[in-house]
């Protein structure tokens, strides 16, 4: 680990980040050139003393786990963050692993939505990085490791993925999750995370292993969804999506009709969670 690179990259990268890059207000006092230090600490969702004492070169080593939060949070690029990796003392991961490492073009869009339910996810079904109200609504599907990371493997191995959907719409998704992991399945080698992700699914879950011995396949995106949440109930939400294809990665965006009943219950979603936040 290269304390003194490490500590130099990140001040560099601060300063040249703006507040309104990340959807932040510059105000009238700021001096400091790019955004403060608990700024960014917020944003990569860290203490401030951790990552002062990174920049100040006196830190700890950090986690690769850590480092792709910081590499989020200052809005890297892949070259950037694979750089962060190596001076911190990492190995950069392999091309198939990138995926999980947000587009910065992704994440700039993300920033201008912390009123609405939006959402970063990969092929694989992995949620990188959520808005505020993306969270009250789904719960904070970043928190999983291995693979209870994908969206896939929750459906079909904990019923608490599926508490979100109405039941009566639950053999819809269960057929559109698995022709959707058909596609990728195929597009990847032996060995590969999918494969290694329906061969564990095969063995646990009788629902999945039916389904995918019908051979659907699918690029379904559904426009409108059924979403539903203890607070507010039922609500009928659009899905817009959003997708790079250079990293393999869909923006969602729920949104609702103005006026509609399920408009005034997102609207009292986004105000249960400003009101926890404040």
């Amino acid at each position: 680990m290269d304390r003194a690179q490490l500590a130099d990259f990140l001040r560099t990268r601060r300063e040249a980040l703006q507040p309104e890059d990340v959807g932040l207000g510059r105000g009238s006092r700021r001096r400091t050139a790019g955004l403060r230090r608990e700024e960014v600490a917020a944003l990569c969702d860290m203490s401030v003393d951790y990552y002062s004492r990174l920049e100040q070169g006196r830190g700890p080593q950090p986690s690769e786990q850590m480092l792709g939060a910081i590499a989020r949070g200052l809005r890297l690029t892949l070259a950037e963050r694979d750089h962060l990796l190596l001076i911190a003392g990492h190995h950069a991961p392999s091309r198939t692993s990138r995926s999980r490492h947000v587009a910065p073009g992704l994440m700039r869009v993300i920033d201008r939505l912390q009123d609405t339910p939006a959402q970063v996810m990969n092929e694989m079904g992995e949620t990188l990085v959520q808005t505020p109200p993306a969270r009250t609504l789904f719960g904070d599907e970043t928190r999983f490791t291995g693979m209870a990371r994908s969206l896939l493997y929750r459906w079909f191995t904990d019923p608490d993925a599926r508490r979100v959907y109405p039941e009566e719409d639950h053999p819809a998704h269960s057929r559109t999750f698995t022709a959707g992991a058909r596609r990728i399945y195929a597009a990847q080698r032996p060995g590969s995370p999918m494969h290694l992700l329906v061969a564990e699914l095969l063995t646990l879950s009788p629902e999945f292993a039916e389904l995918w011995a019908a051979h659907e396949v699918a690029e379904v995106h559904a426009y409108e969804k059924q979403l539903q949440h203890p607070s507010v109930g039922v609500m009928t939400l659009q899905c817009q999506l959003l997708h790079d294809p250079d990293h393999g990665q869909d923006l969602l965006i729920f949104t609702a009709a103005p006026g509609s009943a399920s408009y005034e219950k997102l609207q009292l979603l986004s105000l249960a969670d400003e009101l926890r936040g404040s």
